[in-house]
């Protein structure tokens, strides 16, 4: 045999109480050394392999076959010959996370190609989702030799063009102990943009939309852009911008989020080029623990189409993000950023991970990871959360 004779001993049968127990009883009993156990339940079946090392311990195989008899399941034994067991001393590990409304053999075919064909060797899979094969988490390792960034790069190319999702991150520490929480506000915490809102109140809105996709796309200078369109809303009555604030359509899965993450002791917050009586009325309602956006200047109960203030923009959502952090104790590699535009790219590399919602293409490109077809909480999978993580932490 091979890896110091050791031998790997593969069960299979129908799940009972006691199996594991009575067969690690019997190498107990040998003096067999143990070298790595895995156990997975499928629909009742059970699969359980322990790695054991063999010295010169006669009858345990036997005694293993005579449990195995008595307890009505199947063994097969194995010499261990693991072409990659010497790579996994030095190689990276990752975690890959696949987010669909219904995965198949189709969905999870292509991902897994994917993975080999960059050499990625694959160790274990995990449901997270409940009632339909729909969030899956694949763990995998990378030779030194293989390439991350283009792994990640075929994998934003599948969720692309795919109703899927598909994340790459390293598997480490940082990803399962994540502490703060900063997302974006307008179609990304809220599905609307409050500025066109406002501008199709004020009949104006095909003039503002026009500005604001050519700053998301990142043409213009984001402040005289906002300056432009703010113009644009001079006379508007200050109730209607109340009246949109106290009605936001939140984003898919947002509540959910917020919700469990704050019960598990995160702290969160808003940075928005938006404006602050629309972020301030989220803040209420979802117990946001910061908001920062810009501040729209209001004399005689009507906007005068002025930002009071320093404007919101990429740098400085990127300098309160620190500036939070810092305050909190958070550690960069222990936030996570959250949003859709141009004037994200700098809150997102600032954060240990940058996730892109619902995006356009050059911030997906340029983020850590991007989510297209599942809502908010699907950030929760993200950090490793079963659904029934979730709703367990949901009822508190």
């Amino acid at each position: 045999m091979t890896n110091h004779d050791d031998l790997l001993v593969t069960v299979t049968g129908r799940d009972q109480p006691g199996i594991t127990a009575r067969l690690t009883g019997v190498l107990a009993e040998h003096g067999v050394e143990l070298v790595d156990i895995e156990q997975v339940v499928v629909q009742g079946r059970l699969t359980l392999s322990l790695q054991i090392r063999l010295t010169p311990t006669p009858g345990v195989l036997e005694a293993l076959a005579l449990t195995a008899r008595e307890l009505g399941v199947t063994l097969d034994f194995a010499p261990v010959e693991d072409p990659a067991s010497a790579l996994r001393t030095t190689a990276r590990r990752y975690v890959v996370t696949a987010i669909g409304r219904r995965l198949g053999a189709a969905e999870l075919h292509a991902l897994t190609s994917i993975l080999n064909d960059h050499g990625a060797h694959l160790e274990h899979i995990e449901e997270l989702s409940e009632g339909g094969l729909g969030t899956v988490e694949l763990r995998v390792f990378l030779p030194e030799a293989a390439d991350a960034d283009a792994l990640k790069r075929a994998l934003l190319e599948l969720g692309m063009r795919s109703a899927f999702d598909v994340a790459l991150q390293p598997e480490s520490l940082y990803r399962r102990s994540k502490r703060l929480v900063v997302m974006d506000m307008d179609s990304t915490l809220i599905r609307i943009e409050v500025i066109d809102e406002l501008a199709r109140a004020h009949g104006v809105v095909d003039q503002v939309s026009h500005i604001t996709e050519r700053a998301m796309q990142g043409e213009l200078d984001y402040d005289q852009s906002l300056r432009e369109r703010v113009a644009l809303l001079k006379g508007l009555d200050a109730s209607v911008l109340e009246r949109i604030s106290e009605n936001l359509p939140l984003t898919e899965g947002a509540e959910t989020l917020v919700r469990v993450i704050k019960r598990l002791g995160f702290r969160t917050a808003i940075l928005s080029g938006g404006f602050s009586v629309a972020a301030q009325a989220l803040q209420r309602r979802l117990g946001i623990d910061y908001a920062h956006s810009n501040v729209l200047e209001v004399q005689d109960g009507k906007l005068t189409g002025r930002v009071l203030g320093p404007i919101v923009n990429a740098q400085r959502k990127a300098e309160l993000l620190e500036s939070i952090a810092r305050a909190e104790g958070i550690l960069l590699d222990q936030v996570i950023a959250v949003g859709d535009g141009a004037n994200d790219l700098l809150m997102l590399q600032k954060a240990g991970l940058g996730i892109a919602f619902r995006a356009k293409p050059k911030l997906r490109e340029a983020a850590d990871m991007s989510i297209s077809a599942a809502g908010l909480d699907a950030i929760l999978a993200l950090l490793g959360m079963s659904a029934r993580e979730v709703r367990e932490a949901e009822r508190g």
